[in-house]
């Protein structure tokens, strides 16, 4: 089977499965390695950014070879084993469903406006304080978080499976994971999550840049407003501390005709973004919806651009 037909077989599986919850996902158990390399660089290296980058090169470079081995040991015992192999780990780096399931609580409590239960459902998909949040504040978040999430859940592991299969899909995975772990600029991880923070921000940033014109066609084929995500995402994308988060939230709230960014609290700690998009409305609660249909549009773009491209490559 062709490395398209992969792609497309793990597409497939992760709309219909989504992250089973008992099975021994990839991720944490990269989580859970990185957290151990984590203590014992700290402990071997008292240069706390050499001991990030160490720790950040090693889970990368274990991630890769590790599934490479696996597939390759799969392929000895039967061809047809490597190759499920190969679609279960690209599957693994996959995050359209579980983005839709983990989201969607939050929508749905909101209808029946229960904002305790909101408020509590959005804790387990943002970093964010979310005790306070009104209703629009919930939504923003909400909508923040899918979009941000486009990108690093759902368009880079594609363009990172299409170049390089299961492997780098899921070292990419591994890249990702750690920076959310460790990318934080707080006393503890200031100078040891240095390193998965400027790899992640390398990683994302050409997949960030296609989901631009990718979410703007999306937005289109839903019925909203495709030319000012492109234009609000062109004009507003850079302005987020982020180098490649404020791209697709930018395109987001220029498709919708809302304003995202501004104040949010962390851990009690005022931190304010700068507002991307124009308030031509408040937002609403279907804007979660809609937010969702154009999620899973431009991954069907994305699959379709990606492995239309690697089928081109192959022919040439």
């Amino acid at each position: 089977m062709s490395l398209t037909l992969q792609v497309i077989s793990a597409f497939l599986l992760d709309l219909i499965l989504g992250d089973p919850r008992p099975y021994p996902h990839p991720v944490k158990i990269i989580a859970k390695l990185a957290i151990a390399f984590e203590i014992l660089s700290r402990k071997l290296i008292s240069n706390q950014k050499i001991a990030g980058i160490v720790t950040t090169l090693s889970i990368v470079l274990i991630s890769y070879v590790g599934v490479y081995s696996i597939i390759y040991q799969l392929s000895t015992l039967h061809p047809f084993a490597g190759i499920a192999g190969s679609i279960f780990f690209i599957y693994s780096s996959l995050s359209i469903r579980s983005l839709f399931d983990e989201s969607l609580p939050v929508y749905k409590f909101l209808k029946e406006a229960k904002l305790p239960e909101a408020r509590k459902s959005l804790s387990n998909i943002v970093g964010r304080d979310t005790e306070k949040l009104d209703e629009g504040a919930i939504v923003r978040a909400t909508v923040e978080t899918v979009a941000e999430s486009t990108v690093d859940g759902v368009i880079s592991p594609l363009f990172f499976a299409c170049i390089g299969g299961a492997p780098l899909a899921i070292a990419y995975k591994a890249i990702s994971t750690m920076d959310s772990l460790f990318g934080y600029k707080n006393e503890k991880y200031f100078e040891f999550g240095w390193a998965p923070a400027r790899l992640d921000d390398f990683a994302n940033w050409l997949p960030a840049r296609l989901a631009m014109p990718l979410m703007a066609a999306g937005a289109s084929l839903c019925g909203l407003n495709g030319s000012r995500a492109w234009t609000i995402s062109c004009r507003d994308g850079n302005k987020h501390p982020s180098p490649n988060a404020g791209i697709p939230e930018a395109a987001i709230a220029g498709a919708l005709g809302i304003q995202l960014g501004g104040i949010s609290f962390y851990s009690g700690v005022e931190s304010r973004k700068p507002l991307l998009g124009e308030p031509l409305r408040r937002t609403e609660i279907p804007d979660i919806t809609e937010c969702h249909k154009i999620m899973f549009v431009s991954a069907c773009l994305a699959l379709t651009l990606f492995t239309g491209l690697l089928q081109l490559f192959a022919y040439f």
